[in-house]
């Protein structure tokens, strides 16, 4: 694949980045579940990392320790909760990024935002879609990464490659959107503000 092509596909992204895009959360799919009024969301950020690769652009995405207490060997961007020093959400997605993989913040360029998710672990996390400017090399933080992978851009983009799937969550049947790559099983909060930012993408075609 071009150059030309993978910024043509980046600058999709960008330009779906720009328009409006409805919130989304864990329970789109699972309406009968009533949230509580004035309940306390935590903020939290997360990057989107886009690499331009010569076979193609690739977005990175991690394989949480199975030694983790929050969601252990899941698939997730990297990213974590605003701490009092980060600046906003950006901030602590570029922190938590250089934390767990050690992308250095000054290799980010930040493309924009996709509206804030609410986890059912009572989080509001904003997604913040990156590119990785040069040659990046992965740095696993040890004992809250397992791996570092790639998926390509266009398996993200590709509304076709997510599906609902559902299982009992705390006395209750939970549906969540899926976007399985190999061996990595993409799913929950990741897989729906990817398909979020693949719904915005398709909308102007």
């Amino acid at each position: 694949m071009t150059i030309d092509l993978q910024e043509g596909a980046l600058d999709r992204v960008i330009r779906a980045l720009a328009r409006p895009m409805r919130p989304s959360s864990d329970f789109d799919l699972n309406p009968d579940v009533v949230l509580p009024e004035g309940r306390r969301l935590r903020p939290a950020g997360v990057l989107v990392p886009i690499l331009l690769r010569p076979e193609g652009a690739r977005v990175i995405l991690t394989k949480r320790s199975s030694a983790m207490r929050h969601h252990p060997g899941q698939i997730a961007c990297p990213g974590g909760k605003q701490d009092e020093g980060d600046a906003d959400v950006v901030a602590a997605a570029l922190r938590e990024a250089h934390e767990e993989i050690g992308l250095d913040p000054r290799n980010a360029e930040v493309l924009g935002q996709l509206p804030a998710h609410e986890t059912v672990t009572s989080f509001t996390v904003t997604p913040v879609v990156a590119r990785v400017r040069d040659v990046f090399t992965p740095v696993p933080e040890a004992g809250e990464v397992a791996e570092v992978f790639e998926v390509p851009l266009d398996h993200v983009l590709d509304l076709g490659r997510y599906r609902i799937e559902a299982r009992r969550w705390r006395g209750m049947r939970r549906r969540y959107y899926v976007a399985p790559f190999g061996p990595y099983y993409i799913w929950g909060a990741t897989a729906r503000f990817l398909r979020q930012l693949a719904e915005a993408v398709a909308d102007e075609d």
